[in-house]
């Protein structure tokens, strides 16, 4: 999109902020200038889906020392200095974005709805007010949630989207991959940023070993968590060798890196499933 077709700037924090971001590295300012911020929007769309990936690798690590619950809580006192707490809460920027902006592209695909200045308003309102709200769960601490309370609407909520999204997409001349991958979306969409809510509701859901394995061992929490790791593993699978096409030109080098790429996933997400049905 160029510069022509991103509407004037209406709003007085906008008037403060994008002047402020427009002088940003040249290359960022360069592109928001003459392509518009959709354009930049999208390159950090496929950004923050790379550190979202790595991320996985770092969480399904981490959950590994479940296995030793020892090893795992002497691991979360390291990650309770406020040093680990602030970047576990800088996490929430990417997964939050991440998630909106693809509510955005699946909005403009597949129901046909391209009004990006009004819907990436939206996306960076709702941005702001999930982080904020993390922040503060993550300072009081003293948060408590059923789990069939917290996730029947939420998992209820999900599906019913997949399944909207679905209907309009599914007699689309669309490779089943490409479906897949934009119904699982939808799915995440709602499911990841309301784990990483549930997860700073109270301290020791995620920080002691046996409080996370005495939740993971109900069949419910067992249930939603295999649709996580298999949604995110396929996700992130398919989202980066789609960066890979788009970037490199077909030959070896395209071939190996769609290959690495295929087994590290595999990998991590075999590993996931294993924890989530032996703890």
């Amino acid at each position: 999109m160029n510069k022509a077709s991103w509407n004037p700037i209406k709003l007085p924090v906008e008037r403060y902020i994008l002047p402020v971001l427009e002088h940003l590295p040249p290359v960022v300012s360069f592109y928001a200038k003459t392509r518009g911020w959709p354009f930049i929007i999208a390159w950090a769309h496929r950004i923050t889906g790379l550190l979202l990936a790595l991320y996985f690798f770092v969480h399904i690590y981490t959950l590994s020392f479940l296995a030793t619950p020892v090893a795992y809580d002497a691991k979360m006192k390291l990650f309770g200095f406020f040093l680990f707490s602030f970047l576990e809460w800088l996490l929430a920027v990417p997964v939050i974005f991440h998630a909106l902006n693809g509510g955005r592209l699946i909005l403009f695909e597949v129901f046909g709805r391209r009004n990006d200045e009004s819907l990436i308003r939206w996306m960076l309102g709702l941005s702001t007010t999930y982080i904020l709200l993390l922040g503060l769960m993550m300072i009081r601490q003293d948060q408590s949630a059923s789990l069939i309370v917290y996730w029947l609407p939420i998992l209820v909520f999900s599906i019913s989207l997949v399944y909207l999204v679905s209907l309009k997409i599914w007699r689309t001349e669309n490779s089943m991959a490409w479906k897949l991958h934009r119904m699982i979306g939808v799915y995440l969409l709602i499911m990841i940023p309301a784990h990483m809510l549930f997860m700073h509701l109270e301290p020791a859901i995620a920080h002691e070993a046996n409080t996370v394995i005495n939740r993971m061992q109900h069949v419910s929490a067992k249930l939603l968590d295999l649709t996580l790791v298999l949604g995110v593993s396929y996700h992130a699978g398919y989202g980066l060798v789609s960066i890979c096409k788009d970037y490199l030109p077909p030959g070896s080098l395209q071939n190996v890196l769609t290959f690495l790429i295929a087994l590290t996933i595999a990998v991590l997400g075999w590993v996931g499933i294993k924890l989530t049905i032996i703890l």
